[in-house]
């Protein structure tokens, strides 16, 4: 019975001490998130320090300057000339057909060939049209015996004049059909119409031509047409007897002269344009029919213009402009570098290395004549002419 008490205690003690552990567990789990979170908040803020201090490392950090050649704009005399894209063309040219079918009898030519006017170039079989033309002029030689017989007996009054005309009826008849026999032999016999080249002949030999079945091209080789259109504000400065420069392009350039010889009385409604023709000597034929060349008409006196090198220009689809460079002051108070500054520009026309500029800059300012594909607003440059690329006005063609 005095047990009971004593059990009785240890249970009250023990009940009162589980309110105590739990109280201590929570503790030490709270203690151990706030750390957590510390540590996390401290790692944190060193990486934001970190990434803080590296951009601004990054900014400090100056790009070096670009390098470059340039040159200062100055106004230039220029010849005044309008300039366009021409044509040539033959003074005579055609395609040579076959007026009559027959079959090709003999080719007189060769593809390529030089040929005088009169030169044969294809005969066609006549040998039908020869026994015809023998028939008709035997015909005719009889006609005309009997119009001189009857010419005597008229005289002496043997014979009436009615006789007489029928006689010189059927003498005509006789001639005109040996003209007309003549004239198919001719058309069959095809010659060169006149002094030219001849091209890539289109028949061979034996083969049956059709009427209008093309037999070879023919053009006249010196002089030759060129032939261009300008605009009609330039209707006044083109005139016959103007002086021509024609230059054609690729492999073995060559520069001819010549004059305007006829401007058309019209002028294109859709294009605003009037055709011009120039006549051009052309010996040795290195011009030829078809030929894409460039045209240049020589205007008396000069014109004032702003022209830099063709590669201080950066084409783009927005605007062309160039780079102009000055002097320009860093953020930082006090701190100045070599620069450039983007000016859009308006192009007029191309001569040599050189283009014209209209409008977006002024002469006398130093602009970046070569590099300029890397190179963008307020840019560090660093100047170096050493290598400045070539602008003349009349470049000269290395023969190589």
């Amino acid at each position: 019975m005095q047990s009971s008490p004593g059990k009785t205690m240890h249970t009250k003690q023990s009940e009162t001490s589980a309110p105590g552990t739990s109280g201590s567990t929570a503790g030490k789990w709270v203690a151990t998130v706030t750390g957590i979170l510390a540590v996390i908040a401290g790692l944190g803020a060193f990486k934001y320090f970190q990434i803080q201090a590296a951009i601004a490392g990054h900014m400090a950090h100056a790009m070096p300057p670009e390098a470059i050649t340039t040159v200062v704009v100055r106004e230039q005399e220029w010849p005044g000339s309008l300039t366009a894209v021409g044509t040539i063309k033959p003074v005579n040219g055609l395609t040579i057909r076959a007026d009559l079918a027959g079959n090709v009898e003999s080719i007189g030519f060769e593809s390529g060939a030089k040929m005088r006017k009169g030169d044969l170039l294809v005969q066609q079989d006549i040998s039908e049209e020869q026994a015809q033309l023998r028939a008709a002029q035997a015909r005719q030689q009889l006609a005309e015996a009997n119009l001189r017989r009857f010419k005597g007996l008229l005289d002496k009054r043997v014979s009436s004049q009615s006789d007489y005309d029928a006689t010189a009826a059927e003498y005509l008849q006789a001639q005109a059909k040996c003209q007309e026999i003549s004239a198919v032999i001719e058309k069959k016999t095809i010659r060169a119409p006149f002094d030219g080249m001849a091209g890539i002949r289109m028949v061979n030999d034996g083969e049956y031509l059709q009427p209008g079945q093309e037999i070879v091209p023919f053009q006249s080789m010196s002089p030759v047409y060129a032939n261009f259109s300008l605009p009609q504000q330039n209707l006044a400065d083109a005139h016959p007897g103007s002086e021509v420069k024609v230059a054609t392009s690729g492999a073995g350039a060559k520069v001819f002269g010549g004059k305007v010889t006829a401007v058309n009385s019209v002028v294109d409604e859709a294009t605003r344009n009037f055709l011009v023709q120039a006549t051009l000597e052309n010996p040795d034929g290195f011009l030829r029919p078809g030929m894409y060349v460039g045209v240049e008409v020589v205007l008396p006196g000069t014109k004032p213009v702003l022209a830099v090198p063709a590669t201080a220009i950066s084409y783009a689809p927005y605007g062309d402009s160039v780079f102009v460079v000055k002097e320009m002051e860093d953020e930082k108070p006090g701190r100045k570098f070599t620069g450039v500054d983007q000016h859009f520009v308006k192009l007029g026309e191309s001569r040599g290395d050189q283009v014209e500029v209209l409008s977006g800059i002024q002469a006398g300012e130093q602009i970046a004549s070569s590099g300029i594909f890397k190179l963008r607003p307020k840019a560090p440059v660093q100047v170096n002419n050493q290598l400045r690329p070539p602008d003349d006005l009349v470049p000269q063609t290395e023969d190589r």
